[in-house]
């Protein structure tokens, strides 16, 4: 992932954007997101994955055979991805030659950085009838914000430290403890409506397609 003003904690190299390296490399494959995002395209569809991490959707994707452009801004996540290009550069700065028929940006990052400049990087990379696929934040994390704890893939997590500096961002601290391993990632996330959405996608010269799940959570949108 790439930069901003989030920060994080804890053994091992942290991203600029407060992720740990050790922390996702740890974690198992992502296989449903993988599976969503397989399922609204071609089969062999070629796939530019912003934001790519330590490679949990990368892995599934190529294994479900499609060939994927791997981003992120950390060498270290990416020394950890196996089965695909990668490219280290921050998504705002990115300019390969080639487009992609699926552009795919994770992890919310349209909610937590410059979010203009990450979906100008998305439409600029896009095939001419391509696919863009952004995942946001559910509306319901600026309406229920608060702490809470909870646990999946041998992970306890527990969101703490939430605030509200204006009604559409939240800013928290997640603390992630895996055996006697603890890190923690502090961000902050601005809101990002349906009612938004169109304006928002038209200024990078996308149009609204549809959302891909039934939360809303993730957003498909094509070249204008």
């Amino acid at each position: 992932m790439d930069g901003g003003t989030a920060h994080g904690t804890g053994p091992g190299e942290i991203a600029a954007d407060g992720s740990a390296v050790e922390f996702y490399a740890a974690m198992p494959p992502d296989e449903r997101s993988a599976a969503l995002v397989h399922a609204a395209l071609p089969a062999g569809a070629s796939i530019l994955e912003l934001g790519a991490g330590a490679g949990r959707v990368t892995g599934p994707l190529v294994a479900l055979g499609h060939p994927v452009t791997a981003v992120d801004g950390s060498a270290a996540m990416l020394a950890r991805i196996e089965g695909a290009r990668t490219v280290r550069s921050p998504i705002e700065d990115l300019r390969l030659p080639e487009r992609f028929d699926c552009v795919l940006m994770m992890s919310f990052l349209v909610n937590y950085g410059d979010r203009k400049a990450l979906l100008d990087t998305c439409a600029r990379h896009a095939a001419p009838g391509g696919l863009v696929v952004v995942q946001r934040e559910s509306p319901a994390l600026f309406r229920d914000a608060g702490p809470r704890e909870w646990s999946h893939d041998g992970v306890e997590f527990r969101m703490r430290d939430v605030g509200r500096p204006s009604p559409d961002v939240v800013t928290a601290t997640i603390e992630y403890r895996m055996g006697e391993r603890t890190w923690t990632h502090s961000f902050a996330s601005r809101r990002l409506d349906d009612e938004e959405l169109p304006e928002v996608l038209a200024a990078s010269g996308l149009r609204f397609d549809r959302f891909l799940d039934e939360d809303g959570g993730w957003v498909a949108a094509r070249p204008a």
